[in-house]
């Protein structure tokens, strides 16, 4: 069941609260504000009955409370009752927040008040109770019965909380210059009641700039498993394992909250209410209805709507569907029943780290059985001694699908636990190959260490390896003493940005709807880069690390057609230009075994538009012939890739009419069987990936005479 809690937050209203103070452009109330409007709209978010809310203003201009006809009541109003808070009260209660034009109300009568509804609201039962009491101190408070009220509070085991606006505290280095004597009377009164009742006492300061340090929301234990871990079969072997254990999760990714589709509306319709969501007159519920249809000539329009009831279950198989039934689908599944059973042993060093896929979740022995707790603390420590990790299969439920899991011991002073990871299966495992990093392969067999153009030398590994070892954060972070000890971005200290910043906007909205949205917290951002000092401080062994490998700036692509005399030089400095012009060396044909760069080759150094088109007119032919010579669809990939090739090329240089003619001759003759028969498999392919092999249109070339909505229709025929 979740937590209950109870909280009066006492607003001191007085006409002092409606200044400006230390440099501030916004009235001392609406800085305030800030502050308990964050805690009351993080409340309306959670949407718990059991989170109650009660809001009583002081030094008011007028009095309403139960105690108002006593002496010391005056000037004080309940604002909202004790009890559940939704937007709609949220609201209502933002109106009722004004400043007044009186100095007169007692905030320790507001305290006493704040008691005794917390008192009557919660009786006995459990709950969290807290009174925050925000005020500027230059109202009246009244020491008189100090000793009584901290009695009180203690007994019904109420929290006070006291946040002054410019209230001096050393801890958090502020103090106010020149303030009234009243208020640093109030200041020490209020501070000695706090200490009688151990409570909390701060400066407003303090308490609204930690505002941006995202809170996180408390997650209560969810057991995804309860039963026995067993290693051999007890039913078959008496002297088989056993142990009752539950399994918990340990790390969960947390989901940004979704929203819901509405309309704006001026006036909702009662029967249209989002059901779980609050109702409100500028909201309408969207209902979302789904029709099915199936092609039938004979209907009105060509297609015809079929129930959901007649629809059956299909699975893709190549470009068709294979039918299955629902009893025959009902066999396919794996029947599986709820077990955790160990299935063996590894070592720790013959396990590869990149294998953990998914949550961790850690397990225990089942509460009050000091027999599994036993049990299970010798396998931990059984494990530990060895270094090794179980391997087990896991059905958390009866009918649900296998899965395995590593188990690795964990050991505290008062606490054991089994971690576990899922593990993959040969399905999940991606392999790819790569060329090693710390040796060259050549072509004959041999194998080369060192001295080649592709492994670095003795200098640059020393100068990279003090580039990493400068960069080392794990001490970086400074410790209140002013020592960097602390590991530097520790995971509790790394929030998530999305999820937080959506929080943020969204409470920001429901409080003040008008305003434009607040910038992103700093703390989302303070690890998007690494820190600037620490960047400044190797910023030495950088520069030695470029110099050693010699990095040298890429001259920047260009865009468009270039002029011949414009063309970048190469690093090297040789004239590129020069040697491929040369009769010996120009290119006039493209062999299609290397099409892609003969074709690229030819067009960059064409000296005439008739060379270009030439070059187009080849790479067409080869590409027409590469489809009609292919076997199946073995030459598919070859010709989308010359394809691709041939549209950006044509994009770059601006001629985009000789893409587009040919793609429309390559379609006719395509869809007709002119190019080795049936070949639409080819089409449906280049459907798929019709942004990169579609007709340029003017949206990509400015020269294109294909419009955007042409370009579109041209894979719908």
């Amino acid at each position: 069941m979740a937590d209950k809690e109870a909280t009066v937050y006492i607003i001191d209203l007085g006409s002092t609260m409606g200044e400006c103070h230390n440099g501030r452009v916004e009235s001392d109330l609406d800085w305030s504000m800030r502050y308990v409007w964050d805690k009351i709209s993080t409340t309306v978010a959670a949407s718990r009955k059991t989170w109650t809310v009660g809001v009583i203003g002081v030094r008011t201009n007028e009095s309403s409370n139960p105690l108002q006809d006593q002496d010391g009541y005056e000037n004080i109003s309940i604002l909202q009752e004790l009890g559940p808070m939704n937007l709609t009260s949220l609201h209502s209660l933002q109106d009722l927040i004004k400043v007044s034009d009186t100095e007169s109300g007692d905030s320790i009568s507001a305290i006493i008040l704040a008691t005794d509804m917390i008192e009557e609201f919660t009786k006995k039962l459990k709950y969290k109770r807290k009174i925050v009491l925000v005020t500027d101190g230059e109202g009246s408070v009244d020491p008189d019965d100090f000793d009584e009220i901290s009695a009180k509070l203690k007994t019904c085991g109420i929290e006070l909380v006291v946040l002054g606006v410019d209230f001096d505290d050393a801890d958090f280095g502020f103090k106010e210059e020149d303030k009234s004597p009243q208020k640093v009377m109030n200041e020490k009164l209020l501070k000695e009641l706090v200490d009688k009742c151990d409570g909390l006492y701060g400066t407003m300061a303090e308490a609204i700039a930690e505002l941006e340090i995202p809170r996180l929301k408390p997650v209560r234990p969810y057991k995804t498993y309860d039963g026995l871990l067993t290693l051999g079969n007890p039913e078959i072997h008496p002297d088989a394992m056993s142990i009752g254990v539950e399994r918990y999760f340990k790390t969960h990714k947390a989901t940004v909250p979704p929203a819901s589709r509405v309309v704006l509306s001026s006036q909702a319709a009662e029967d249209d209410e989002m059901e779980g969501v609050e109702p409100t007159g500028a909201f309408a519920a969207v209902k979302n209805a789904r029709t099915y249809k199936v092609n039938d000539p004979e209907a009105p329009g060509g297609k015809r709507d079929v129930e959901f009831e007649s629809l059956a279950k299909g699975y893709e198989y190549g470009r068709t569907a294979v039918h299955i039934s629902e009893s025959e689908y009902n066999i396919t599944k794996i029947e599986t029943t709820k077990s955790f059973t160990i299935l063996g042993f590894i070592h720790q060093e013959r396990y590869d780290p990149f294998l953990n896929m998914g949550d961790a979740c850690q397990t225990v022995a089942q509460k009050l059985s000091d027999a599994d707790a036993l049990k299970l603390s010798s396998l931990i420590h059984s494990l530990r001694e060895l270094e090794s990790y179980a391997v087990a299969r896991i059905v958390a439920k009866d009918g649900k699908d296998p899965a395995l899991i590593l188990l690795a011991p964990h050991i505290e002073p008062e606490f054991e636990c089994l971690y576990d990871v899922p593990l993959p299966f040969a399905e999940d495992v991606r392999n790819y190959q790569f060329p090693p990093l710390d040796k060259v392969i050549t072509v004959t067999g041999n194998t080369i260490y060192e001295n080649n153009r592709l492994l670095p030398g003795r200098e640059l590994s020393d100068a990279m390896d003090d580039y990493v070892d400068a960069m080392d954060i794990s001490n970086w972070e400074k410790d209140d003493e002013g020592n960097r000890s602390l590991e530097y971005a520790a995971v509790e200290d790394v929030f998530c940005p999305p999820l937080h910043r959506i929080n943020q906007v969204v409470r920001h909205r429901a409080i003040y709807p008008d305003q434009p949205l607040p910038p992103v917290a700093p703390i989302l951002l303070k690890y998007s880069n690494p820190p600037e000092d620490l960047v400044a401080k190797t910023k030495s062994k950088l520069a030695d690390l470029i110099a050693e490998a010699n990095v040298k700036k890429v001259p920047p692509k260009a865009k468009g057609r270039r002029d011949k005399g414009d063309k970048s030089q190469p690093i090297s400095g040789l004239d590129v230009d020069a040697l491929l012009n040369q009769p010996q060396n120009k290119r006039k044909k493209i062999e299609p075994d290397n099409a892609i760069p003969g074709f690229k080759q030819m067009v960059e150094y064409a000296s005439e538009e008739s060379e270009i088109e030439d070059a187009a007119k080849q790479m067409g032919s080869i590409i027409r012939s590469l489809i009609t010579n292919s076997l199946g669809d073995s030459g598919y990939d070859r010709a989308i890739e010359n394809l691709g090739v041939f549209r950006d090329t044509m994009v770059r240089w601006e001629m985009p009419a000789l893409y587009n003619s040919f793609l429309t001759d390559f379609k006719k003759r395509l869809l007709s069987g002119e190019l080795g028969g049936d070949r639409r498999e080819l089409w449906w392919q280049m459907k798929g990936a019709r942004g990169a092999l579609g007709l340029i249109d003017q949206s990509v070339s400015e020269p294109s005479k294909v419009t955007s909505e042409e370009a579109a229709e041209f894979f719908k025929n």
